[in-house]
């Protein structure tokens, strides 16, 4: 499988990054980040040379709530549950993260038992980290056990519709937008499994959000906040597709990328995970799972 990194797309490359890979479509299409707007795919379209088929995974999520309302009420349940979750979580996250920085803060005066200090600090962070994603994930995985989407009409042909679009596409193509919706609608309309298998492998190409929801690890993130800077929270795991990485559109713009000390923390608690910036202007292939050489990483010294 070839996956196309892609930054945000304000200047466009994803028609040059289609040329170079001589797709010649057509191209299933998500852009249910998007939410409402989601059929206003003309531009979208037009870069890929016309020939889309846009999978409509946001209206079939809709579609799913009205027609189905045992799995609808279940659902926002469990949108409850997960959301009380993520307050506890970001309670306890804040607090753990204000220590780490200040035992930071004195552990830069190279004192043996400050570093120590702010290397377990870190790990508790890190704990939290993973605590939390795995109970994000247990609370869906249960879900779906109670309720297995292949077993409920209307999800099933859904799931049978998006599985021909992709069949007679040559490549997938998620654009950005919210990344929870994303994220929800991948998994729900079983998107990863759906994927064609053949000699070249499939070929997916994401960027921004759309780029996030590929991933094992969603980080949510925003040093710029009007309110000010927030903690990069854990939301959950995409299809993971591509692993080991913590992706971060518009890194420029949202982090503090000048602040050192910061950047550090943030590439240690989610090492040894790459913690990788997307640009405008940025294109990494991941081909089977190997990442090229030279992609820039924030780094934790």
């Amino acid at each position: 499988m070839r996956v196309v990194l892609l930054g945000p797309q304000r200047r466009p490359t994803l028609d040059s990054a289609v040329r170079s890979l001589g797709l010649p479509g057509p191209f299933a299409t998500v852009t249910a980040g998007w939410r409402e707007r989601e059929p206003d795919d003309g531009e979208l379209a037009a870069l890929l040379g016309g020939s889309v088929v846009n999978l409509g995974l946001y209206r079939r999520g809709l579609d799913v709530a009205g027609r189905d309302p045992e799995w609808a009420a279940a659902e926002r349940e469990v949108r409850r549950v997960l959301a009380a979750m993520q307050e506890v979580y970001l309670l306890r996250l804040d607090y753990a993260l204000r220590a780490v920085y200040a035992v930071q803060r004195r552990s830069l005066g190279g004192a043996g038992v400050d570093v120590e200090a702010f290397e377990e600090a870190v790990a508790g962070v890190r704990q939290l980290d993973e605590t939390h994603r795995r109970r994000v994930n247990g609370v869906r995985g249960e879900f779906y056990a109670r309720f297995p989407p292949h077993e409920r009409a209307v999800i099933a042909g859904h799931r049978e519709e998006v599985a021909a679009g992709l069949r007679d596409s040559s490549a997938l193509v998620v654009a950005g937008g919210h990344v929870g919706v994303l994220a929800d609608v991948l998994h729900l309309f079983n998107v990863a499994a759906a994927l064609p298998s053949s000699s070249g492998g499939s070929t997916v190409i994401a960027w921004s959000a759309g780029a996030m929801a590929l991933t094992d690890r969603i980080v949510l993130f925003h040093d710029r906040a009007p309110q000010g800077p927030g903690q990069p929270e854990v939301y959950g795991s995409g299809l993971s597709l591509v692993r080991d990485v913590v992706l971060l559109p518009h890194a420029k713009a949202r982090l503090l990328l000048d602040d050192g000390p910061r950047m550090a923390v943030l590439a240690r608690r989610f090492g040894p995970a790459r913690c990788v910036p997307l640009e405008a202007g940025t294109r990494i292939d991941v081909v089977d799972g190997a990442w090229p050489d030279g992609v820039r990483v924030i780094g934790a010294a």
